[in-house]
């Protein structure tokens, strides 16, 4: 079945079952491979995307829960948003696996709160995990982002 998706500013012509999840239909059919597959069950948070700017799991959202819905993918930042200079200036990604989820829920939270507290970034990047466990880099990247670059990177505050 012939599907139109909004994806990252383009009307995108997609033939997927109407259950099919968007993490399928963006890796899989459009080769869009920047979002991740980690759990399957939404709870890692590897797969998140933005549907009118709420972070969402894409692979447990069917594409007909989409309908005209605008979705945002780690390749819509364009590499050039400040969550992803700072994601570099912390050297936050080890593995990198996790990295296009955990980008993506902190931009939502920035579109939502552009100066969020500590208790704001762990509410909002709770459901994200970090095998290498890079949560503090993140934190300071999040704050970095959200104060246009006035945080120091977490190897110079340690000198």
């Amino acid at each position: 079945m012939a599907t139109t998706l909004n994806i990252n500013g383009h009307a995108v012509s997609v033939t997927a079952a109407p259950d099919t999840p968007l993490l399928w239909v963006l890796r899989d059919e459009l080769q869009m491979t920047g979002t991740k597959y980690g759990c399957g069950i939404a709870q890692c948070g590897a797969c998140t995307v933005h549907l009118d700017g709420q972070a969402i799991r894409a692979c447990q959202t069917p594409i007909a829960a989409v309908g005209a819905g605008k979705i945002t993918t780690i390749e819509g930042l364009g590499g050039t948003h400040p969550l992803q200079a700072a994601w570099v200036k912390h050297d936050v990604p080890q593995c990198g696996y996790c990295q296009s989820g955990q980008i993506m829920s902190a931009a939502a939270l920035l579109a939502q709160k552009p100066h969020p507290s500590d208790a704001d970034i762990d509410e909002a990047m709770s459901g994200n995990i970090c095998r290498c466990g890079t949560y503090q880099r993140i934190r300071a990247a999040i704050k970095d982002a959200a104060t246009g670059g006035a945080a120091q990177p977490a190897a110079a505050t340690a000198a």
